[in-house]
């Protein structure tokens, strides 16, 4: 059984959505279940249909979240701090040989990638690239786009 890494704060987040969806969505669910079955004949009422595959949605998610949750292996950054090397939990500031552009990365786990906000998967190229490096160390990253060089400018674990 391989371990998931992941921050506390993932933990956190997916045994929340776990609780929602067993204690909330599920009875939630049921009930609109009986409702659609309520109103008659079951092989053409749409609701009852909907419902089910709803039920069905919820119950696959609830199977994931408990099999990602088992598996987990939540990670202390706060135990990481005043490391210098690039490690996963590490808050890396970087920019762009190319455009300047400074950029801020976080290195957590599959579950809690967000590049939106700033959060790579570990096993992202850019994060694979930044694994073991330093403040002062250029880096070569393979994007779908091309090669992109970038200069890691500091390196935080919060």
């Amino acid at each position: 059984m391989e371990k998931v890494p992941m921050t506390a704060g993932g933990y956190a987040a997916l045994g929340e959505e776990l609780r929602r969806r067993q204690q909330e969505d599920r009875p939630r669910i049921i009930q609109q279940i009986s409702e659609a079955r309520a109103h008659g004949d079951l092989s053409e009422n749409a609701e009852y249909h909907a419902a089910k595959e709803a039920q069905s949605l919820n119950e696959g998610r609830i199977a994931e979240l408990e099999d990602k949750l088992s598996r987990a292996e939540v990670i202390d950054i706060a135990k990481l701090v005043g490391s210098t090397t690039i490690k996963f939990g590490a808050t890396v500031t970087v920019v762009d040989e190319d455009t300047e552009e400074e950029k801020a990365y976080q290195i957590v786990g599959e579950t809690e990638a967000d590049v939106k906000q700033g959060r790579v998967s570990l096993t992202s190229p850019i994060a694979r690239a930044l694994i073991g490096k330093k403040a002062g160390d250029t880096v070569e990253v393979k994007t779908p786009g091309g090669a992109k060089s970038y200069e890691i400018l500091k390196v935080v674990f919060i």
